[in-house]
C-alpha cells in the first residue's frame, strides 16, 4: 500500500509538471499546515520510542506513513510560500522527491518483514560478539554451535558452552546462567538457551 501511494504521488506530480496550475497561498492554509506539522512531529516522537522498545515492523510502517505526511505537508508549506513569489511548479518537484523516498522506505520495510517471515539469522558480527560475551564469563573454556533466529521483535539464541568436566551440576548451571545473562544484557531482545558440554566430550567429538 505504501509503495502504491508513492507511485500515485509520482503520477500526480508528473501530471502537474505537464499541466501546471497556479497555487494560491492563503495564510489560513499555511497556519493549518504548521499546526499539522507540530502534531505529527509529536506523534512521530512517541512512535520512535515505541519502535525502539518493541522493534515492531507494523509500527515502523505506520511511522513511515506519518513521516510521509510530514514531508508532504512540509513541501506544501514551502510550495505555498514560494507560490507567492511566482514559483508555481515547486510542489510537483517536491512530490516527485517524496514519492522516491516513500518507495525506497517501503522497500526497506518489506525486506525487513521478509527476513522475519523467513526466520533469518542474526548478522555474523552479532553472532560473533555473542560468542565472545559467552567466552568472557569466568569458567567458560569455549563456546560453539551458536544458532540464532529472528521472530518479530524477538531474537532466539542457542549455544553450547565448553566447561571443565569435573564441575558439579549446580556450578555448571550457574556459569551457563551467567553466559546467558551476559548476552541478554548486551542484546535485550535475545532469549538465550545455553547447553553445557564437558570439554573432554567436545575434544573427543572433534577428534
Amino acid at each position: 500500500f505504501i509503495a502504491g501511494s508513492a507511485v500515485l504521488i509520482a503520477f500526480q506530480a508528473f501530471q502537474r509538471l505537464q499541466h501546471p496550475e497556479p497555487v494560491g497561498a492563503p495564510w489560513l492554509s499555511i497556519g493549518v499546515i504548521v499546526l499539522s506539522l507540530a502534531l505529527t512531529a509529536a506523534l512521530l516522537i512517541l512512535q520512535y520510542r515505541v519502535i525502539r522498545e518493541t522493534g515492531s515492523n507494523a509500527i515502523r510502517a505506520d511511522s513511515l506513513h506519518y513521516r510521509s505526511d510530514m514531508m508532504l505537508n512540509g513541501s506544501i508549506l514551502v510550495a505555498l510560500v514560494l507560490a507567492a513569489f511566482g514559483f508555481h511548479q515547486v510542489d510537483a518537484w517536491f512530490g516527485l522527491g517524496i514519492a522516491a523516498y516513500i518507495l525506497w522506505s517501503a522497500i526497506q520495510i518489506a525486506r525487513e518483514s521478509f527476513s522475519v517471515l523467513m526466520d533469518e539469522e542474526l548478522p555474523p558480527d552479532v553472532s560473533q560478539h555473542m560468542l565472545e560475551l559467552a567466552c568472557s564469563v569466568p569458567g567458560v573454556l569455549g563456546a560453539h554451535d551458536l544458532r540464532t533466529r529472528i521472530s518479530g521483535s524477538h531474537w532466539f539464541v542457542q549455544l553450547h558452552l565448553e566447561l571443565p568436566g569435573e564441575l558439579s551440576l549446580s556450578v555448571a548451571h550457574g556459569i551457563s546462567d551467567q553466559a546467558a545473562d551476559a548476552i541478554h544484557n548486551a542484546y535485550p531482545r535475545a532469549e538465550v538457551l545455553v547447553h553445557a558440554d564437558p570439554q573432554e566430550v567436545v575434544k573427543g567429538a572433534k577428534a
